[in-house]
């Protein structure tokens, strides 16, 4: 699961890609000018942009660069009607990582994100991580204990995700609902200590150790049980 957002001006095939990158598990915002990205990247982390170079207003390769101003490091993809080398390489030295020309195939789209996030995983290379005795499965979308399945709902999978991608490190209420949930969705910390609350209700083992830790006025953090 990666939180993604798409700018592109054609109404359909935005909202086409939006389809076909949920449909990979994936949290997706969608916008359709430069300007209202900028505004979202300057707000909001996420782990893809999906820019058209052609966009009313400020166009894609002026969002990539003021991304990368800013200081943000995450993968960029662009997407061109043009097949023009000059094109590619002004989007590149901007700070894009990969391009698209369009058309494509869907098939080819998710590769390339696939390939990016790889990229961008800090070290996550293959399908599965493991904290405990939990091991999520980011491609069969399954959560095994000691080689028991698990069944979590959807938003119960994406918190556990994101927090075992990046374990041991603690995040407050605020940062997890940056990073799972969509900006258009409401949610709330009361939202969050439930659904942490859920996940313990079923992971924790009595007896055992737990793989969550709530760090006193902090937040929340996942991390192997016996430290």
């Amino acid at each position: 699961m990666a939180k993604i957002l798409i700018c592109e001006d054609d109404i359909s095939l935005n909202a086409s890609v939006a389809d076909v990158l949920r449909s990979e598990r994936h949290t997706v915002e969608a916008v359709f000018d430069g300007e209202s990205a900028l505004e979202l990247i300057e707000t909001y982390d996420y782990d893809v942009l999906v820019l058209d170079v052609m966009l009313p207003g400020m166009n894609g390769k002026d969002v990539c660069r003021q991304a990368r101003r800013a200081g943000k490091k995450c993968a960029i993809l662009m997407l061109t009607g043009q097949s023009d080398v000059n094109q590619k390489i002004d989007g590149l030295d901007a700070g894009a990582d990969d391009y698209l020309a369009k058309p494509f195939d869907w098939r080819e789209l998710v590769a390339r994100i696939r390939a990016l996030l790889r990229r961008n995983a800090e070290g996550f290379t293959n399908s599965q991580v493991q904290v405990g005795n939990i091991v999520l499965d980011f491609e069969a979308r399954k959560v095994m204990q000691d080689g028991k399945e698990i069944h979590l709902t959807p938003k119960e999978f994406s918190l556990l995700e994101f927090m075992m991608r990046n374990k041991g490190r603690v995040f407050n209420a605020t940062t997890l609902i940056a990073r799972v949930w969509p900006a258009d969705e409401d949610t709330s910390a009361e939202m969050i200590r439930s659904h942490i609350k859920n996940l313990r209700k079923k992971l924790d083992l009595e007896g055992q150790p737990s793989i969550f830790r709530t760090v006193h006025k902090v937040g929340y953090v996942v991390d192997d049980a016996n430290k």
